[in-house]
């Protein structure tokens, strides 16, 4: 399995029930990127690495989701 060659935090998201979402950049040898999603609960970790045309689509539809849901969530 390839080795990152570098990975760089784009955006920390405070999320309810005391999670925190780490958007991270992934580049691996040879240049190919992903994003990376961070899920921290507790001591716990979860990583999700997208390719550019999964991250595009599971962008539309939280942005979708996210419309048809306004003022919803936590601290709304």
């Amino acid at each position: 399995m390839s080795q990152h060659e570098s990975v760089v935090d784009l955006e920390l998201i405070e999320a309810p029930w005391n999670k925190q979402v780490t958007v991270q950049e992934a580049t691996w040898q040879g240049g190919f990127k992903t994003v990376r999603l961070r899920i921290k609960e507790g001591r716990r970790f979860t990583d999700l690495e997208l390719d550019p045309v999964t991250a595009a689509h599971l962008g539309q539809v939280l942005s979708a989701w996210a419309r048809a849901n306004p003022g919803t969530g936590e601290g709304a």
